[in-house]
């Protein structure tokens, strides 16, 4: 391939509108071009990356025996009805109306759907079976940011397997484990396997690929000691135990004018945040919900939803709470309340000798015992993690890691099987459900995330494994004729030896061709000029060290097979 002849569009200067490296480095060295906010055209490096990708994904898919399928992209709406998820995923879901008014769903995901072609499975000889596909998505995101790693159209690998029973899916889950690791290992893309919340995917079991980034959205409690490591909307740790007083005969009240926080009380009323009962007010599906947490601990709004299966969730207005509870945020709690459900955070179990507020403006209670003055009706995890905190596991420190997530699976469960009443035969006779798993990639946000992890202040540094071109051959005089003979001569060679390669033979100076080179990232540059060849050499440069070494023209193959080799 001649560089001359493709279209890569790279640019001087960083586009004003990108701040992720991976974004403005995928912008600038012309392997994207937006069209609209999360739609992106993916140019000709960028569709040579992306095929490598999915190469890698399919052998490791292949290799644990999964089959790979292609669905349709649209979907018939009542079918997303029939697992009740035309309301879960209604924020991200985009529909359609056909000519004939038939209202169409754009594939967000396609459990349902692998899960009608698994009516045909009869028998339980016919299990497991492991199927996969590449397929557009489309997710209407509020907030498309960073490039490709926050989209409303991107590539996922998602797969589904279905098992006779429970032991079989851990078979599966734990195929699907492996597979990942190696796929990102192969992507040069360190990864920590996490527990997540399956959200609104449903099922108990999930782990999520994070990869540590400074610009990552979610975040991971991790433990450097024994490596437990979970998303903060699932991590736990260790509580320091606090010694309880044995607090009043009833709760007392008492006047706190211009009280409104934590801190307030903590200043001035001796009232420590682990010792005070922080009372928010939350509508869950309409309902309003008193949602009870130590005063200095946050509450995390994933675990509230997984705790309360809740759909629809949001923050109480001030009017709402001041008609239910008579007071204002800043004076709220739940002594004596018993027409409200009142959820706990654990860390409150057992307290005694507490403050909370008493519902009325500017006043205060002390001396509360959760068990004897709060009709609690349900008690959950409920608050975040901190760095520093003691780990579930070890009791050492945890890490708060800022990460991106390339990859989750799921346990599903019976979820969809239930829901579309697939059944096969088992051993005895017996028709049973299959149980199901789910896992997924997004294709473009891993070629992202790999850029984010592997640039430098000159551009992309791809690894060799999903590089556009192994080798660019940059003749450094392409108007004098026979150090552009030479160019062709080695590319030919390089080209004829089965590596990947390019040569750049514009009608630049040989600096512009330096600087797209390392731009875009390829591994390896073979500058062909007028002075290497008076000596019958070379230059090789190797994009991630910066290298150069002069290597005879007769040996430039086979140095590079050298360096390419395992």
């Amino acid at each position: 391939m001649r560089w001359s002849q493709m279209h890569i569009p790279t640019l001087r200067e960083d586009p004003a509108d990108a701040g992720a490296p991976s974004h403005r480095l995928l912008v600038r060295a012309g392997y994207i071009r937006q069209l609209h906010a999360g739609h992106y055209s993916l140019l000709p490096l960028a569709v040579r990356v992306r095929a490598k990708v999915i190469d890698i994904i399919r052998e490791e898919m292949n290799r644990i025996g999964a089959q790979e399928l292609l669905v349709p992209t649209m979907h018939p709406k009542e079918v997303w009805e029939r697992s009740g998820r035309t309301e879960t995923m209604a924020d991200v879901m985009f529909m359609l109306t056909d000519h004939k008014g038939a209202e169409i769903v754009l594939a967000v995901t396609n459990e349902e759907i692998f899960t009608l072609l698994a009516q045909e499975l009869n028998s339980h000889k016919q299990l497991p079976q492991a199927w996969y596909q590449f397929q557009t998505k489309f997710r209407d995101e509020a907030r498309p940011r960073a490039g490709l790693l926050r989209v409303r159209e991107f590539t996922m690998k998602d797969s589904y397997s279905f098992d006779l029973e429970p032991a079989g899916l851990d078979v599966s889950f734990d195929r699907h484990r492996g597979a990942y690791l190696e796929i990102f290992a192969r992507l040069s893309l360190p990864v920590i396997p996490v527990e997540a919340s399956s959200g609104a995917m449903g099922g108990k079991d999930s782990t999520e690929f994070m990869s540590p980034s400074d610009i990552g959205e979610d975040l991971v409690a991790h433990c450097p000691a024994c490596n437990y490591a979970a998303n903060v909307e699932k991590a736990t740790s260790r509580l320091d135990e606090v010694a309880d007083g044995p607090g009043l005969p009833a709760p007392e009240r008492f006047g706190t004018p211009g009280v409104r926080t934590i801190e307030d009380l903590v200043t001035g009323y001796d009232a420590p945040a682990n010792r005070q009962i922080k009372t928010l007010v939350y509508v869950l599906d309409g309902k309003l919900t008193l949602v009870l947490m130590r005063g200095d601990h946050a509450l995390n709004d994933q675990k509230l939803a997984d705790a309360t299966g809740a759909v629809e969730i949001r923050p109480a207005h001030p009017d709402e709470i001041k008609e239910a509870l008579g007071a204002l945020p800043g004076s709220l709690g739940a002594v004596g309340v018993t027409n409200l459900p009142v959820l706990a955070d654990e860390a409150l179990r057992g307290r005694r000798d507490m403050v909370t507020g008493a519902n009325t403006d500017d006043f205060h209670l002390r001396g509360v015992d959760v068990a004897r003055d709060i009709s609690v009706g349900s008690w959950a995890d409920l608050r975040e993690v901190a760095a520093g905190e003691p780990c579930v596991r070890c009791g050492e420190p945890l890490e708060i890691v800022p990460t991106i997530e390339v990859g989750h699976i799921f346990k599903l469960g019976y979820k969809f099987t239930k829901a579309f009443g697939i059944t096969v035969l088992d051993a005895s006779g017996a028709r049973v459900h299959p149980i199901m798993g789910c896992y997924g990639i997004g294709v473009e946000r891993a070629m992202a995330a790999i850029v984010e992890r592997h640039h430098d202040d000159r551009g992309i540094v791809w690894p060799v494994a999903v590089a556009p071109f192994t080798v660019v051959v940059t003749v450094a005089q392409s108007e004098d004729p026979e150090t552009a003979k030479a160019g062709d001569s080695v590319y030919e060679q390089l080209a004829a030896a089965g590596i990947e390669v390019i040569i750049d033979d514009r009608a630049e100076r040989a600096g512009v061709k330096f600087r797209d080179a390392e731009l875009t990232g390829i591994p390896f540059r073979v500058t062909v000029g007028k002075r290497g060849l008076a000596d019958g050499t070379v230059e090789v440069t190797t994009r991630a060290t910066g290298e150069t070494v002069k290597v005879a023209l007769g040996d430039v193959v086979a140095h590079l097979r050298d360096a390419l080799a395992p």
